[in-house]
């Protein structure tokens, strides 16, 4: 499904209004060339009952699937705020006495900026293995590993140089595993089918009405297709239109810049 999650919003807008108004005025035209004409009395008698069951299922279908996707994208914009907060920790723990900060915010400045520029959004941001990142790690990690080896700086700054260290890698572990989430087929399909069978059930009570009258039936497209392309956009916070906001890191990455967590 990632194909269809990482599209702009206005095509998913665009694209799920335009199948469900096809689905409507397919089920219309469906019907009259169909139901034989002896038995089209019977078509508003069996469809009328269904209406309040399927517009149920569809609405429950709707509302579970569309909050677990907004509290998914709401767990991803807490997850860089922890990637941004072990950032900080690690900033300010390479300013404990006697240990040299200048090269480990260098390192740390140098992987956040690889990170927002190269392995935030697409396949890189599902992988982790994007190469210009792996290096930034691996300078940072030699960094304040070499400090906290140092035996003038202590066994305190040094325990408190790896732990913020590993936290940023963890906090950056987690994005990544988070990144290369995907919605489950069978969940996006049932969603699909109960939203079409809906659609189709209300064509089916306006086959015999006028054209105009027929176009009652749009409102109830119309929201079953903004209710699949909301969806869509929210299930891709790494790659799709709702991408995940970077500015707690660019926030530390202008504090490392200005030299606030060096105190100048």
């Amino acid at each position: 499904m990632n194909w269809l999650t990482s599209l702009p919003a206005v095509v998913l807008v665009v694209g799920g209004l335009l199948l469900a108004l096809l689905v409507a005025a397919a089920a219309r035209i469906g019907v009259r060339m169909l139901v034989p004409l002896g038995e089209r009395d019977r078509v508003p008698q069996i469809a009328t009952p269904l209406m309040p069951t399927l517009g149920a299922a569809f609405a429950i279908f709707a509302a579970l699937s569309l909050a677990s996707e907004a509290g998914y994208l709401r767990a991803a914009e807490g997850l860089v705020s922890d990637e941004a907060a072990a950032a900080s920790r690690l900033a300010w723990a390479a300013t404990s006495p006697r240990v040299q900060s200048e090269p480990i915010h260098a390192a740390l400045l140098d992987y956040l900026q690889t990170t927002r520029a190269r392995e935030w959004v697409g396949q890189a941001a599902e992988s982790g293995d994007d190469s210009a990142t792996a290096g930034a790690i691996a300078r940072m990690e030699r960094s304040v590993r070499a400090e906290a080896a140092r035996p003038e700086v202590g066994s305190a700054a040094g325990t408190e140089l790896l732990s913020s260290l590993d936290g940023v890698t963890s906090s950056r572990r987690a994005r990544v595993a988070a990144a290369s989430r995907d919605v489950p087929s069978l969940y996006v399909v049932t969603l699909v089918v109960s939203g079409l069978a809906l659609i189709v059930n209300s064509g089916a009570l306006v086959f015999r009405s006028s054209l105009r009258t027929s176009l009652l039936i749009v409102g109830v497209a119309s929201v079953v297709g903004l209710s699949l392309a909301l969806l869509f956009a929210l299930s891709a916070p790494w790659g799709g239109p709702f991408i995940v906001s970077g500015h707690p890191l660019n926030a530390v990455i202008g504090d490392l810049k200005t030299g606030f967590f060096a105190g100048q």
